[in-house]
């Protein structure tokens, strides 16, 4: 048997590296202008605010005391010398909870509405007649049925996420190759085993780009759920910032609900490119 000597990069034909190289400089180059035009966006935005705040505003105009020049530095000071921590780990907390049970509803009936043409034909015109149905329009007739704290948070924030969910699980196990389940079936596997090996692998992706969706209508909700009568929460300190005239650290807590919000998109993001299968 005779011996291959082994490749080393320099050994490979000259276009072959040079093309190598211009991929992955192209890959940085492109990464870097997409970092520098996000950052020119952003510095776009709170020049704009600081113009309409202090520059096209009259001095000592009540537009002027929601200037980034001082929401920014009440930002954190918030941050360090109050419970406004507390306050977002409260919110954060409901949103999870929201989204758990977001999770644990529109799974499953997603696996049942994309496997089974019958339930999808029965249950499509009332699933889209409910989610067209703004989540906030529900507010009273929870209060009045569950009581003021969390729990008709929890309903509002559930009815909110379940439906981007259910609906791309669904989109998913219809987008299913054909041929895996048909392989499934030569192998005589139970329907629980092409369940977990087959299908929810499957339609991960779809339920994670679902899961992307829940979490930016849950906390756009969120908020004015928090004005339910709860006692914390980021609603909670909005109202109670207004309450105290305390105009500069509502629009801090404004920036920081942003800030949040785009952090709770990242991580979902990155959760998709680290469990989603490639297609």
């Amino acid at each position: 048997m005779t011996s291959h000597p082994e490749i080393s990069p320099s050994a490979l034909p000259a276009p072959v590296t040079a093309q190598a190289a211009r991929v992955r400089a192209k890959g940085v180059g492109s990464f870097a202008a997409r970092l520098s035009l996000g950052l020119g966006g952003l510095a776009l935005v709170f020049v704009l605010w600081w113009i309409g705040t202090d520059v096209l505003a009259q001095k000592g105009s009540f537009l002027a005391r929601f200037s980034p020049l001082t929401a920014v530095p009440a930002l954190f000071d918030l941050l360090l010398h109050s419970d406004l921590p507390l306050h977002v780990m409260m919110s954060l907390q409901r949103i999870f909870i929201g989204l758990a049970f977001a999770l644990l509803i529109g799974v499953p009936l997603g696996l049942a509405v994309g496997s089974f043409q019958v339930m999808e034909a029965a249950t499509s015109p009332a699933f889209q007649f409910l989610r067209m149905i703004s989540p906030l329009s529900w507010m009273p007739i929870a209060v009045m049925v569950f009581g003021v704290g969390d729990k008709p948070i929890y309903f509002l924030l559930t009815f909110a996420a379940v439906w981007p969910i259910l609906l791309n699980t669904a989109a998913g196990v219809r987008a299913l190759d054909p041929r895996w389940l048909q392989l499934s079936r030569s192998l005589a596997a139970t329907p629980l085993e092409t369940l977990w090996r087959v299908v929810v692998p499957g339609v991960l992706g779809h339920v994670l780009t679902g899961v992307r969706l829940a979490i930016g209508i849950l906390w756009i909700v969120l908020v004015p759920c928090e004005m339910l009568g709860v006692s914390a929460g980021l609603g909670y300190f909005i109202l109670d910032t207004r309450d105290r005239l305390a105009y500069s650290e509502l629009m801090a807590t404004v920036l920081l609900i942003g800030i949040l919000g785009f952090a709770l998109d990242s991580l979902a993001r990155a959760l998709y490119r680290v469990w989603a299968p490639e297609g």
